[in-house]
């Protein structure tokens, strides 16, 4: 398989992921009646991670959110290692 065709197939599957939690969404909301929908939840909590390279920079509100954050970026790290390693054919 080329590489150009890999990259093709994991934009193509990003998308298909954020479809996914589109319609998800939009079926939970329609599903439960619009309730809470006015009210945001108190305990809402989140982290990022930015990849520049192989190197991340890790964001987050929380420390549970920031471990999860870490485990992420430590996964891309080692695929973006394995990418750049890989011999291209």
């Amino acid at each position: 398989m080329k590489i150009i065709t890999l990259g093709f197939l994991l934009v193509f599957i990003g998308i298909l992921v954020i479809l996914a939690g589109i319609v998800s969404m939009a079926y939970q909301t329609w599903k439960t009646g619009g309730e809470g929908v006015e009210k945001p939840e108190a305990g809402v909590r989140g982290g990022g991670v930015i990849m520049i390279g192989p190197i991340p920079i890790i964001f987050g509100s929380d420390v549970a959110a920031l471990k999860l954050v870490m485990i992420l970026a430590v996964v891309l790290m080692v695929i973006a290692v394995i990418l750049f390693f890989l011999p291209l054919r």
